[in-house]
């Protein structure tokens, strides 16, 4: 035993000699400091890469990466190779390895310059992680190619000996390989009626189906069988529309093709609404919703309910797309068709205590759907069987073919030295990279050889990465609702194929079984609100060039289904109550009346600012929580409805203030008006409470003291004096004064809170719709989602009348 380990520590000659040439670099004093330079960089960058897919993706299925991440990321690799094509070149220009080509022995690439490429090549590869596939332009990609073809350069014409060059080739083939594929992507996405021509076409369709469909018929509330058949007389397309399109488009869309199935050119029996539900390669939500819940295809209810609801979500982000790319706004007919949809469908779908949640998860659903249209890293867009097979199958036989191909090509033909020479050409290959790493490890003392090291390290690193990232991105694709729909879709349109007792049928059966547990074991994208405290300022908010630090002031916490309920009973029960579902949105003004408070605490809403309002509200609303916390008692329905109301109330306060600090442009006011109430506000809480209880005190020491100094005067330089927190400390003590047996306190919160995020959300500003759209590509916002919700159902806010001249 001792004799074999004596022989894996000692070195051979030729490892000794290889190791030489590696660490010659960093010999060369004059080379130094570039050599070092490029390890520290390539560490840091590995380092972060392997960070980032260690920890982000291993238990969540969405295929968005952060922002901020990706824009750091993109930064640096676009940095990247200039630098380390600089760095090439000064390795490449000294003495380097010698190599047999035909009959004379010419200088080749050095083992440094080799590395750096391969680094280069490398990191090209992990490109994809931080590049959005979009259904529209090139910038992107055509910015990669040249990038690719200036590496192809490199390889081709610097390297000499056949079995590097054919190594260097096979990581070249792959780098040129992701740029066609987004390629392909954009191209195929653009031309597509499914994906890039989609908006337009299901205009289209919905204009000329509404024309036709019957009202829907009155439900009762809670009424689930009556809910459901709302459901199944859905006609909004989930997939298949592609197959609508006639050859020439109209002046404002798309004629549809009601004779590919045999109907009459008019609309004589029915027209296209009866085309679309007799036509087999179009899945409707109707179709989907008349799937028999004990089908032994699936596992359990609960499963299928969850695949409906997904089908619903894809369905109305078809519609809502429309929105984000500057088509004709919702008609009435069709808002009110959506409206009852989903308010008499889905809403009477199931028990109450779930209906809102499961309202929620589809807009939550619908927004995702969204993001990763625009934003994805993955294509997602393009899933279905056929195209997983094409792009993840296919594709890479063919790939291996061409990197065979290369690999002889380097070697002029002759197949056997083609292949000998990978291993004689890249001696890591052949003594292996385990016996290089001990000899180094031996010597790793020196500065040479402990950077050799790091460069080993480096490169295995990023090999490591690239095989995650490819495994990554597979289970992304094949777990993503994305590709749950295509399956659905072709359950449901090819049942003959598929349901039988045959071979296909029980591959597929199984196969989708295995997804749906896969799934099961994954995090789903959550609601959350983030919460912020005003009373709880300290440190700058917005740090332009530190956009991490703004996370100390916010947390993020789930939306409580005390929450949902809250919003969702406002939208159902006020729109049923009203004329034409007129919502009486009144910045919290009808919430006061109807708790019989509007003559005590209409005062606090008459800001023309819906920022002051925000924040007055918010301040009383921090103080009753510190000054009148609710208590549970147990067994006592009173006491659970008021904790209920108390949450309802805090979490949205603290997620409006959130807005007011951090997302101005969400809000329907001038986002500069906005930002100075928010800096007023500051300054009035810092003269009222001292520089330093503003810095140091905890809220609870604030609160005291903001409730003895609340008639504190302030006038701040700027000439317009700031009211915002003395309000809100009047208001607190209005609300602290209320009779608790005849008027709860919390539930008068709870009522404007849930008023106030239903006035902010609505808009059809392109400003407002341009701040939801950023809003995404920043991770999502609670807002966006009532966003969508709001604009399905058709609620809108009232209009205000100007406003009086500034002070």
């Amino acid at each position: 035993m001792h004799a074999t380990m004596r022989h894996i520590m000692t070195c051979p000659d030729t490892i000794n000699s290889y190791v030489g040439n590696l660490t010659e670099s960093y010999t060369d004093k004059s080379n130094e400091p570039n050599m070092v330079a490029a390890s520290v960089m390539m560490f840091a960058l590995a380092g972060l890469f392997f960070n980032l897919n260690l920890f982000s993706g291993i238990s969540d299925i969405s295929a968005i990466l952060d922002p901020k991440v990706r824009l750091f990321l993109s930064s640096a690799l676009s940095l990247l190779l200039p630098v380390m094509s600089y760095l090439f070149s000064e390795a490449k220009n000294n003495a380097g390895n010698t190599t047999r080509v035909g009959t004379v022995h010419v200088a080749d690439l050095s083992l440094r310059a080799g590395i750096i490429l391969a680094w280069m090549l490398l990191v090209e590869l992990l490109r994809k992680k931080v590049d959005e596939i979009r259904m529209r332009g090139y910038s992107g990609t055509v910015q990669r190619a040249g990038r690719v073809v200036w590496l192809g350069t490199l390889v081709f014409f610097n390297i000499k000996s056949t079995g590097r060059k054919a190594v260097f080739a096979i990581l070249w083939i792959l780098c040129a390989t992701r740029v066609l594929q987004r390629i392909a992507f954009t191209e195929f996405g653009k031309r597509s009626y499914a994906h890039g021509k989609n908006a337009r076409l299901i205009s289209s369709y919905m204009a000329q189906i509404l024309e036709q469909e019957e009202p829907r018929a009155s439900v009762v509330h809670g009424d689930a069988a009556a809910g459901d058949e709302v459901l199944k007389s859905c006609n909004y397309i989930v997939m298949g529309e592609d197959t609508l399109v006639d050859i020439e488009p109209t002046a404002d869309g798309y004629k549809l093709d009601e004779q590919a199935s045999g109907s009459p050119p008019r609309y004589d029996d029915g027209g296209v609404v009866k085309w679309v539900r007799e036509n087999d390669s179009i899945v409707t939500v109707g179709k989907v919703w008349e799937l028999d819940d004990s089908d032994k295809f699936f596992t359990s209810q609960n499963q299928i309910q969850r695949l409906k609801r997904i089908c619903l979500s894809f369905a109305l982000f078809k519609l809502l797309r429309r929105r984000f790319e500057h088509l004709p706004a919702l008609s009435k007919q069709e808002v009110d068709d959506s409206r009852d949809l989903l308010l008499k469908g889905l809403y009477n779908n199931g028990e109450t205590s779930c209906s809102a949640e499961a309202m929620f998860q589809v807009m939550n659903d619908e927004v995702v759907f969204i993001n990763e249209y625009y934003h994805s890293v993955v294509p997602v867009v393009l899933a279905s069987p056929f195209f997983l097979v094409l792009n993840y199958f296919l594709l890479n036989i063919v790939v291996a073919i061409l990197c065979v191909m290369t690999v002889i090509l380097c070697a002029n033909g002759d197949v056997p030295y083609a292949f000998q020479s990978i291993a004689k050409d890249n001696y890591t290959l052949d003594s292996g990279v385990f016996k290089i790493a001990i000899c180094l490890l031996q010597r790793v003392g020196t500065p040479s050889n402990f950077f050799s090291v790091v460069d080993l390290s480096i490169t295995i690193l990023l090999f490591v990465i690239y095989l995650y990232e490819e495994m990554w991105e597979f289970f992304v694709f094949l777990l993503s609702n994305w590709f749950m729909v295509s399956l659905l879709y072709n359950y449901i349109s090819k049942p003959r194929w598929l349901r039988h007792n045959s071979f296909r049928g029980t591959m597929f059966s199984v196969g989708f079984s295995v997804i749906m547990w896969l799934r099961s074991k994954m995090t789903q994208p959550s609601l959350t609100l983030k919460q912020f405290t005003v009373l709880n300022v300290r440190l700058p908010l917005k740090l332009p060039l530190f956009p991490a630090f703004t996370g100390l002031a916010v947390e993020k916490k789930p939306v409580p289904n005390s929450v949902m309920r809250s919003v969702i009973d406002y939208l159902a029960k006020r729109g049923h109550g009203a004329p034409n579902y007129d919502y009486d949105l009144d910045r919290g003004r009808s919430a006061l009346r109807r708790n019989g408070v509007f003559d005590k605490l209409s005062w606090a809403c008459e800001s023309d600012s819906v920022a002051e309002t925000i924040l007055t509200w918010h301040i009383a609303t921090s103080i009753m929580e510190v000054k009148c916390r609710p208590r549970t008692t147990a067994g006592s329905s009173a006491a659970e409805e008021t904790t209920s109301s108390s949450r309802v109330a805090v979490r949205l306060s603290k997620y409006c203030a959130y807005l007011v600090a951090f997302h101005p442009e969400l809000l329907p006011e001038n986002p500069e008006k906005v930002e100075r109430v928010f800096e007023g506000a500051k300054e009035e809480l810092k003269g009222m409470i001292g520089c330093r209880d503003y810095y140091f005190s905890p809220e609870r020491e604030r609160v005291r003291k903001l409730m003895a100094d609340g008639t504190t005067t302030l006038t701040p330089g700027d000439g317009c004096s700031s009211r915002v927190v003395r309000d809100g400390v009047r208001l607190a003590g209005k609300l602290l004064a209320i009779d608790d047996h005849n008027n709860n306190q919390w539930q008068v919160l709870a009522d404007v809170w849930t008023e106030l995020i239903i006035y902010l959300a609505p808009s059809s500003e392109e400003e407002r719709v341009m701040g939801h759209e950023d809003a995404l590509v920043q991770g999502g916002e609670f807002i966006t989602v009532l966003w969508a919700l709001t604009t399905h159902i058709g609620v809108s806010r009232p209009q205000q009348p100007a406003s009086r001249p500034p002070c």
